[in-house]
């Protein structure tokens, strides 16, 4: 779930900061970079860990700051599939079911991932587990701030880079863009998985 990952960047020390130590202005200046930013293809940044390597630093013609090459390591949250991990609810809709582990917020369940015989209820807007026990049926509802217990089996990276220059022709009302730079699905569709409290008594 946490992992340590090794990264590179250069480091840009204004001379204003010249009189602070060296390696404090450059793990601040790598934390508030990189610091709860999902890094494409690697997962989401939470803080960086220590120092591995820092180079000497060199001023550009023209320019008064150092720029410095950095590697460092990063802890980094991204689940590995298969892996079962307990969030709790934060938004029902009738497409998916939102679920927080408190450092991400971007994970989905879809309907066909809920367990058997589950549906939206509209009037209470959660999503319910018809159960049925000994001929009995018993609505189980899966309302917001509940735990859950689901299993990761998916992961999607969006690059949301600037693609280019913007136009200046173009209109100045923009659709703003909802995708997200990294989401993970996950299952409740099997015996243990769902809410904690299901499986208690």
């Amino acid at each position: 779930m946490f992992n340590l990952v090794v990264l590179k960047d250069t480091v840009i020390i204004n001379p204003w900061n010249f009189n602070k130590q060296r390696f404090t202005v450059i793990l601040d200046t790598l934390n508030n970079r990189f610091s709860n930013k999902v890094i494409h293809n690697v997962g989401l940044c939470l803080s960086v860990w220590d120092l591995l390597k820092v180079e000497d630093s060199c001023i550009l013609p023209g320019d008064g700051a150092t720029h410095t090459n950095v590697t460092f390591r990063a802890i980094v949250y991204r689940p590995f599939i298969d892996e079962v991990i307990v969030g709790k609810i934060k938004s029902c809709t009738k497409e998916r079911i939102q679920v927080t582990v408190g450092c991400f917020d971007d994970i989905f369940i879809l309907p066909e991932y809920l367990q058997e015989n589950s549906s939206f209820d509209s009037k209470e807007e959660t999503w319910k587990w018809q159960y049925e026990d000994g001929g009995e049926a018993h609505d189980l509802f899966m309302d917001i701030g509940q735990q859950i217990r689901f299993r990761v089996i998916g992961e999607k990276f969006t690059d949301l880079s600037p693609s280019g220059p913007r136009n200046e022709n173009a209109e100045e009302m923009v659709e703003p863009n909802l995708t997200k730079s990294y989401e993970i699905t996950g299952s409740i569709c099997e015996p243990g998985l769902g809410l904690i409290s299901w499986w208690e008594s």
